[in-house]
């Protein structure tokens, strides 16, 4: 079977192109950490790669015949939730079974059988890890993954339940033991049967170190990529890399899934002597984000985690309000994956910026019953300033009930802009955003093909359109945006160029809040929109 680029699972180098897990993390420090009897924690986003990674390296230690290592997904132990005996009972036979699969110790079924038996659960699992030890002829590395999908007192006595073994190792108790997951030991936050909240720093206080797994370099993109023009023949034009890499900066799942869609998805591209150009890499992009794929919706449903919702909403609205977030908030959310904050902090990347506005208003987007044909021109242009019009007038009747309903209501305005544009150019137009944080206000980059038949290969209209919250004196709001507007216009090739300006304040009437006109900055004219 020929190799191809996967999307799920963990990686599997004879079907899959790959990057070598064992080159993605620093093995030597790992080794040094293992060697020297230290717990810690391995934590990456979902679909980074994670597990991969934890697999090659039990096999690359089983094969030094130093250690026998088990990797161990305890997932299955959070349908217990806040029953910590029958989540402690699951993660046993969990630990129990894997053992027996992997050969590594076919007698600890019938001993966890056992102990479970006679032992109660709230300890059943430190039992379980000593008497392994004990029969063991090699010291003992265990990585238990998923565990910060446990819940409540699940979590709290499991966290325990290692620490209580802690001093017994290696001779009755595991060498070293590497707690996996999304998030770091320091971020679980716990609530026990009587309404405590605990910390898992708290709740583990022996771990060493924490790793994170990052995404690839740009260089590993190319590699990977590589790997597929020298299996095919195939080449991917010199092009597609820098937009790839902006779209993506490196995440996995992202790269995998755009290799797919450019190779396979794409029909015509079976044929592997069509090389892959930027367009049809734009054309993948576009499907990817339409598709809402798993790894998609689980992004954002992480939206709805309330310190999530703080960092995000500061980024969505443009505003400077991210000085006062919490550190471990801004920590919590970069682990997850949804933001960078160096050289600053900025949603992670072009894709994420893309779906995550469209997400958080996806179930508005289909109450807007405006229709792209009104406002195309005989040339198929975009008629912007009836489309603007239109926005006026529906931002009136509608913004007040959007507002109620949003979940990110700072940046509400913005967002029920970019759903009403997205309804309109909807599957044939791209809109790009870019955040400006700490500046206050949003771009917009629309491009519209003017051929239907050729699309992007032919001529496109290019618009941009800022996006401005009125806090102060209107007119430097006016003078600041239109110079913005104008000069991101012209980074972006753009010859139409739009600012709109939100007023917020509830005493002003619509009558003095909507208003149309023209300013110019240099050679570029600037339609300014009062809404």
């Amino acid at each position: 079977m020929n190799k191809h680029f996967t999307t799920s699972g963990p990686v599997v180098p004879s079907k899959h192109y790959c990057i070598d897990p064992m080159l993605r993390l620093d093995w030597e420090e790992i080794r040094y950490l293992i060697d020297a009897e230290k717990y810690f924690v391995l934590h990456a986003p979902r679909q980074t790669g994670k597990t991969s990674t934890l697999l090659a390296m039990m096999e690359v230690l089983n094969k030094s015949g130093e250690y026998n290592t088990l990797y161990v997904n305890i997932e299955g132990a959070q349908t217990a939730r806040e029953d910590a005996d029958k989540g402690m009972t699951t993660v046993c036979q969990t630990i129990a079974a894997r053992a027996r699969d992997y050969g590594i110790e076919p007698t600890l079924p019938a001993l966890a059988q056992s102990i479970l038996a006679h032992t109660n659960p709230g300890t059943a699992v430190t039992e379980l890890l000593a008497q392994w030890a004990q029969i063991s002829p090699k010291p003992i590395v265990l990585m238990l993954d998923e565990v910060d999908t446990l819940i409540g007192d699940t979590l709290i006595s499991l966290l325990r339940q290692i620490r209580a073994g802690y001093a017994q190792r290696p001779r009755a108790f595991p060498q070293s033991i590497i707690l996996c997951g999304v998030r770091d030991v320091r971020d679980y936050r716990m609530q026990n049967a009587h309404k405590e909240t605990i910390t898992g720093g708290s709740a583990f206080n022996i771990k060493a170190e924490s790793l994170r797994m990052g995404n690839f370099s740009l260089e590993e993109v190319r590699t990977l990529y590589q790997q597929h023009t020298a299996a095919t023949g195939q080449v991917f034009e010199e092009d597609v890399f820098p937009a790839l890499w902006e779209d993506t900066q490196g995440q996995p799942w992202l790269v995998n899934a755009l290799g797919h869609e450019m190779t396979w998805k794409d029909k015509s591209a079976r044929d592997r002597s069509t090389p892959i150009t930027r367009e049809r890499y734009q054309a993948a992009r576009e499907r990817l984000i339409r598709s809402r794929a798993t790894h998609l919706d689980q992004l954002t449903n992480q939206l709805k985690e309330r310190r999530v919702y703080a960092v995000i909403a500061a980024l969505l609205a443009g505003e400077s309000r991210i000085a006062n977030l919490q550190d471990d908030d801004l920590q919590y959310v970069e682990d997850l994956g949804l933001i960078r904050t160096r050289p600053q902090i900025a949603i992670s990347n072009r894709i994420y910026q893309e779906i995550i506005p469209r997400e958080i208003t996806w179930q508005w987007q289909a109450t807007i019953t405006h229709q792209q044909a009104w406002y195309l021109t005989p040339e198929r242009r975009l008629d912007m300033v009836k489309l603007l019009t239109a926005f006026q007038q529906f931002f009136r009747e509608n913004s007040d009930v959007w507002l109620q309903g949003l979940p990110y209501k700072e940046a509400g305005p913005h967002l029920i802009l970019q759903a009403f544009l997205q309804r309109i150019v909807n599957g044939g137009g791209r809109i790009h955003r870019e955040y400006a944080l700490g500046r206050k206000y949003t771009d917009l980059y629309l491009e519209w093909p003017l051929d239907e038949v050729k699309g992007f290969y032919g001529e496109v209209q290019r618009v941009v359109l800022e996006l401005k919250i009125l806090y102060a004196n209107l007119d430097k709001t006016i003078a600041d945006g239109t110079v913005q507007a104008s000069s991101y216009a012209r980074h972006c090739g753009a010859t139409e160029v739009h600012l709109v300006i939100f007023n917020r304040n509830p005493e002003v009437s619509w009558e003095e809040k909507i208003w149309h006109q023209v300013r110019h900055d240099a050679e570029l004219q600037v339609d300014v929109w009062g809404a």
